[in-house]
């Protein structure tokens, strides 16, 4: 009677020690959900252990992390936020891609894989603490990124400053063109008398002495 007691005061705190557990899991998450601006729920079923770790440097790289969380604890932490709406993606096994900061990235990596690994299915998620579906997820990572909205206008900046320099050049071929003949005009003139006055300059000088 006593070793039965015994193990089942065993059994009790090991209980305690797996909640303690799962509580501050959860804590920790919910502290994690509350900074996050990109909040992604994925199907990684069928990725391979290569494509994921590809996969995972690449977000890293991006400034994003990818988690594989249990659904109960990935509920309570949601819960605990108050976040409503992503409980019915609850199902199977799934995986986290979460970012503090840019969130167009990440996702931009995330759905670029999607789209090459039929298996590897965005679910839903939320992005800056709003809730969204799929198809406005999708819909945001088609977007340019802010580098490539740079180099977009940076190109359209050269366009307009390049035909801006080719029309300046063509008013000053324009205005060379239509004032060459009248310059040279007047150079000739001018030379011609110099040429007169030359003579006439000798013979002033010639009565003097």
């Amino acid at each position: 009677m006593f070793e039965s007691e015994k193990g089942g005061e065993k059994i009790k705190m090991a209980n305690k020690k797996i909640i303690a557990q799962k509580e501050a899991k959860v804590k920790e998450l919910a502290e994690t959900l509350k900074t996050s601006n990109l909040v992604l729920i994925v199907d990684y079923r069928g990725t391979t252990v290569a494509d994921d770790t590809k996969l995972r440097k690449d977000v890293r790289e991006a400034k994003g992390n990818i988690k594989v969380i249990k659904n109960n604890i990935l509920k309570r932490a949601l819960s605990a936020n108050g976040i409503e709406g992503l409980e019915e993606l609850m199902e199977g096994p799934n995986a986290v891609v979460l970012a503090e900061e840019n969130y167009l990235d990440p996702l931009k990596v995330v759905y670029k894989f999607s789209k090459a690994h039929e298996n590897y299915t965005i679910k839903g998620g939320m992005i800056e603490g709003k809730v969204m579906s799929v198809e406005e997820i999708t819909t945001l990572a088609q977007l340019p990124s802010r580098e490539e909205l740079l180099s977009k206008l940076a190109g359209s900046l050269l366009q307009t400053i390049a035909k801006l320099a080719v029309a300046v050049d063509q008013v000053r071929i324009k205005k060379e063109e239509e004032g060459d003949a009248p310059v040279a005009e007047t150079v000739e003139e001018k030379t011609e008398e110099k040429a007169e006055e030359a003579p006439k300059a000798e013979e002033k000088v010639e009565e003097k002495a």
